[in-house]
């Protein structure tokens, strides 16, 4: 727990001291997990526990309330993640030791070795990146964050990856994670016909999340905006006003998500060979390094 004061006499209310006990409660709870939220999601967490109510006003609320509670030291510094705003650092070790256990500790095969399918995860939105990086990282599958629709230079990118995954008799896939809203849903019509338009036809694009079946299942908060996208006509004649943003889905339910539907596109006894190579390779530079072989 990092919680540091650096502002004296906030002034905090009563009402505002125990909203923020609730907010310690579910960052809390969060952090015990391995997660950290971001803004969106901590609010869409208090909107669905009845909380605040689901409109811009309380947002704007929580985001002041934020500032306040963290500068005042009455929140973890480390339970609210931005997930836009990184330093960059070289790679840097404290020596020859350093260096060899640092190899040994990153040292993987390819988890999608021998799998007749090629995958990768692509996310409308960077503030999911983090969540995401977690399952994609553990399968060894690419993750690419769009940022709404993809550059020209992105799907061009990703159709030489494609193709080299045609190239080796590989099926390709793209497991899609979006706002259900106009331009949401409509990237997965993007998608596809601009890889299509680069000569790669026989894409297979899922949708993850979030979908109309999983609006009804967990009930997420609505977005508190009216939907204003030019692409809006088709999307208020099917859906109405109210579109959900993909934020609003409990990071652990997109996990599951995300992994079940990894794994019905992957053998799990290859990518299970694989991980048992990777230990006992690991073992052996250990032992190596333990002999004076390295």
């Amino acid at each position: 727990m990092v919680k540091e004061a650096f502002r004296d006499n906030i002034g905090l209310r009563k009402d505002n001291l125990l909203l923020l006990d609730k907010i310690n409660n579910i960052l809390e709870d969060y952090l015990r997990q391995g997660y950290r939220l971001t803004l969106r999601q901590l609010y869409y967490q208090l909107v669905s526990k009845g909380i605040i109510p689901n409109k811009a006003s309380a947002y704007a609320k929580i985001s002041s309330l934020m500032v306040k509670g963290r500068m005042a030291g009455y929140v973890d510094w480390d339970a609210i993640e931005d997930r836009l705003r990184r330093i960059r650092l070289p790679y840097w070790v404290t020596g020859i030791s350093d260096a060899i256990e640092d190899t040994i500790n990153q040292y993987r095969l390819d988890r999608m070795q021998g799998q007749d399918n090629y995958i990768e995860v692509w996310c409308e939105k960077d503030a999911l990146s983090n969540v995401l990086y977690r399952i994609t990282h553990k399968y060894h599958i690419p993750l690419m964050v769009n940022r709404g629709y993809s550059s020209c230079t992105a799907m061009h990118d990703a159709y030489n990856r494609f193709l080299r995954c045609l190239e080796e008799d590989k099926v390709p896939y793209i497991l899609y994670l979006g706002d259900h809203d106009p331009s949401g849903l409509d990237m997965l019509r993007d998608i596809k016909e601009r890889l299509s338009e680069f000569g790669i036809p026989l894409l297979n694009i899922i949708h993850v999340a979030i979908t109309e079946e999983q609006i009804k299942k967990y009930n997420p908060p609505p977005n508190y905006a009216k939907v204003k996208d030019p692409r809006a006509k088709w999307y208020i004649q099917k859906y109405g006003h109210t579109s959900w943003e993909v934020d609003a889905l409990n990071p652990k339910i997109l996990h599951s998500l995300l992994e079940d539907n990894i794994k019905l596109l992957i053998d799990e006894k290859k990518y299970l060979d694989v991980i048992r190579q990777e230990e006992e390779d690991k073992q052996k530079l250990r032992d190596l390094v333990n002999n004076g072989g390295i």
